[in-house]
């Protein structure tokens, strides 16, 4: 086997099969002179709805903001409960503090890692039976691209009467029995920070929303607020514009996306195979857009012994995550302010101890793949 180098996320490659373009629409940019809202913005959003197969989107400056929004739109704030997944990254369970809503955590299915459903409802009806907060949201994430189970979640939201969000930060270009992530939840967050399946060269988002008032909606909250003209101020909003030539980075790279896409799965598909008997692997299901690659280990023992074999054989790896949210200090008193007897969160916090992410992106040759499970295999 060569030892020619790998990324654990690779945005070389791609970067060569578009560099021209980029140029040229870099250029374009610079020249307009309108980096704000400029007319590749608008773009952008038309090409992001019609991927997702209808409704509209909303560019905005980050996948945290994006959460934010949508949560804003809604009037979620101080009384109010969000339920979210234990196991995810901190923005999930950031936003609803930031608003002064409290998130109350649920558990995850121990093969998908997505919310586990009847930890959920358990929940929601403990929030209920205790009477301190009102139930308002369920945020499901789509962790590492698999998609959670939105049919379900989606009858879970009707049944309450909940705001259903979905963070699909991760997972971008996922579809459930072919209808993509965008058109399951009542609204849908993307992040395209530069490592995600769909990445821009700084930070931005979009928010994906089925219905026409709640995108007018999202672009006045966006935008301080904003009505009619720049100094009418209709409601408070905040700052979270997507600049323009990162809508232009993302144009160019939507092209290649359709593609990208399907090497992730053919990347995967390889992993499976070449590891499949030695570790939990993730489950090959359709629609998997495959933002990672996450194996599970035993114990922190071998996860520990893993990660020093692919060190010494130069394979870079990730542990998305190594603390379930309620066990991080800023989330800590919310925890327990959400649920006075919250039952214990058994299956996140077993995960930060034996997950572990190996190098995935489009550009993966097999021969790297059969590298990267040599040295995993090797250090078992």
């Amino acid at each position: 086997m060569t030892s020619t180098p790998i990324a654990l996320f690779d945005m070389h490659g791609q970067q060569a099969l578009i560099r021209e373009k980029l140029r040229t629409r870099i250029d374009a940019v610079l020249a307009s002179g309108r980096f704000i809202n400029g007319p590749e913005v608008t773009e952008l959003e038309e090409k992001l709805a019609a991927f997702a197969g209808g409704g509209y989107a909303v560019g905005v400056s980050s996948g945290t903001d994006a959460l934010q929004i949508a949560m804003m739109a809604e009037g979620i704030g101080r009384g109010d409960a969000v339920f979210l997944p234990a196991f995810t990254y901190t923005a999930t369970a950031e936003v609803p503090l930031v608003l002064g809503a409290t998130p109350v955590f649920v558990d995850v299915d121990p093969h998908t890692f997505n919310i586990d459903l009847a930890d959920l409802e358990k929940r929601i009806a403990l929030v209920q039976a205790e009477g301190k907060l009102k139930p308002r949201a369920i945020v499901g994430v789509d962790l590492f691209g698999r998609p959670a189970d939105w049919p379900a979640l989606h009858a879970l939201a009707d049944k309450h009467g909940l705001f259903l969000l979905d963070d699909a930060a991760q997972a971008f270009g996922g579809d459930i029995q072919g209808k993509r992530l965008g058109r399951w939840a009542h609204a849908t967050a993307l992040s395209f920070y530069p490592t995600k399946t769909l990445g821009c060269y700084g930070d931005g988002g979009a928010l994906l929303t089925p219905s026409e008032e709640k995108a007018a909606l999202y672009k006045s909250l966006r935008t301080h607020g904003e009505g009619g003209g720049r100094y009418e101020v209709l409601r408070t909003g905040m700052n979270g514009r997507l600049d323009t030539i990162q809508a232009a980075i993302l144009l160019c790279k939507l092209e290649l996306f359709d593609q990208e896409l399907k090497d992730r799965a053919k990347a995967a598909a390889w992993y499976n195979e070449a590891l499949g008997n030695s570790v939990q692997v993730p489950e090959l299901v359709p629609g998997h857009a495959w933002g990672l690659y996450t194996i599970r280990l035993p114990d922190l023992e071998t996860r520990t012994r893993v990660q020093e074999g692919l060190k010494a054989a130069g394979i870079p790896f990730g542990v998305y995550y190594p603390k379930p949210l309620h066990h991080q200090p800023a989330y800590q008193g919310a925890h327990t302010a959400g649920l006075t007897a919250a039952p214990a969160l058994t299956v996140a916090e077993q995960l930060c101890h034996q997950v572990m992410s190996l190098p995935m992106h489009p550009y993966l040759t097999q021969e790297q793949v059969q590298r990267v499970a040599a040295a995993v295999k090797a250090a078992l």
